[in-house]
């Protein structure tokens, strides 16, 4: 009966990827509560696991005397006799008894292999949290086995992953069964498990493609500074080279645009602009509104505002189409701008 029970506290280790020496902890555990129900709070006993051997015995240890007292802690000589005294103990003498788990009853097996499932369950989603936890900011790929109204759910290493309508990325088309990339973005703990949070919507999605697919920026030579973006419309990235012999932009672009293009059919044919960063403000909003032709810019550096002047024809250009240009300008370099439109004299 030993061997079974073990063998099957052992299946949930290799089922569940749970330390065998923190199983055997809780098997102990257990098991000492069953001890104490079946002789009492205050009993003197050892339980020990061996995972390997699949075997769990449990002493009992009970101090001989003629008439027993405290039933918990005490054993009657005549009783010990009963038992076959063979090591001629005496009173005063500890006798240590093997208990057999038949002697506990099915109810108490029962009850300590329900509570053993309990434990293993909690020290699962804890296992879950923490790998999960220390995965925050990294992109993994998986399977899309549901779709719902307002969320997926995803498969990685057989763990539910969630991606909620708030961090898809609008317009695009989920499928049960499709492989899909996106970045942890968060891990809540709850009373039911912890909720693994997976984003295609945030920056730092977009972050983390460009460290995949550009090299520079993966090993430091590149950094991206600043990212402003709506999901499914544009973005904006600014970049600076560490290294003067090397194009933030052009190593960003790839040769052909093979490097960004990879990176748009990602993010479902998103539009990326790539821009040299700049400390000098006027020259970041210059950068970001491109390709409009700016004929100046006002800075108001503690209201955080700058007027823009351009020709009539380039407004157009610099709000960009619903806007998105002025906006994604405004978030990456942190100011609210304001156009102001110059016509240009009429030419007969």
């Amino acid at each position: 009966m030993n061997s079974a029970i073990v063998e099957s506290f052992a299946q949930m280790v290799r089922e569940k990827n749970v330390d065998k020496d923190v199983l055997a902890g809780i098997i102990e555990e257990i098991f000492g509560v069953m001890v104490k129900k079946k002789y009492g709070q205050e009993a003197n006993f050892d339980v020990i696991a061996n995972m390997d051997k699949g075997d769990i015995e449990i002493f009992l240890e009970r101090t001989i005397v003629d008439e027993v007292e405290d039933p918990e802690t005490e054993i009657s000589i005549a009783e010990v006799e009963k038992k076959g005294n063979e090591e001629e103990l005496e009173v005063g003498d500890d006798y240590v008894e093997k208990l057999e788990l038949s002697s506990f009853g099915r109810r108490l097996i029962n009850l300590a292999r329900q509570n053993l499932n309990q434990r293993i369950r909690e020290i699962e989603k804890e296992l879950v949290y923490n790998e999960y936890s220390e995965m925050v900011g990294e992109i993994i790929v998986g399977d899309i086995y549901q779709v719902r109204r307002n969320d997926i759910l995803v498969n990685h290493n057989r763990h539910e992953l969630l991606l909620p309508r708030s961090e898809q990325i609008p317009r695009e088309r989920y499928r049960k069964g499709d492989t899909i990339r996106a970045v942890i973005k968060e891990v809540k703990q709850t009373p039911n498990g912890p909720v693994i949070i997976i984003s295609r919507s945030d920056n730092l999605f977009l972050r983390k493609l460009f460290e995949i697919e550009i090299p520079e920026i993966y090993d430091g030579i590149i950094e991206i500074k600043r990212i402003a973006r709506e999901p499914s419309e544009r973005a904006k990235i600014a970049v600076e080279s560490q290294d003067p012999r090397i194009d933030a932009v052009g190593a960003c672009v790839g040769m052909k645009g093979v490097r960004i293009h990879a990176i748009v059919r990602e993010l479902n044919n998103e539009n990326i602009d790539v821009i040299n960063y700049s400390d000098d403000p006027i020259v970041l909003i210059q950068r970001s509104l491109a390709p409009a032709k700016l004929k100046q810019i006002e800075l108001d550096e503690t209201e955080k505002r700058c007027n823009v002047l351009a020709d009539s024809d380039q407004v157009s250009l610099i709000v960009g189409r619903n806007g998105v240009n002025i906006r994604l300008a405004m978030k990456l370099t942190g100011y609210e701008i304001d156009v102001i439109r110059e016509e240009k004299p009429y030419e007969e």
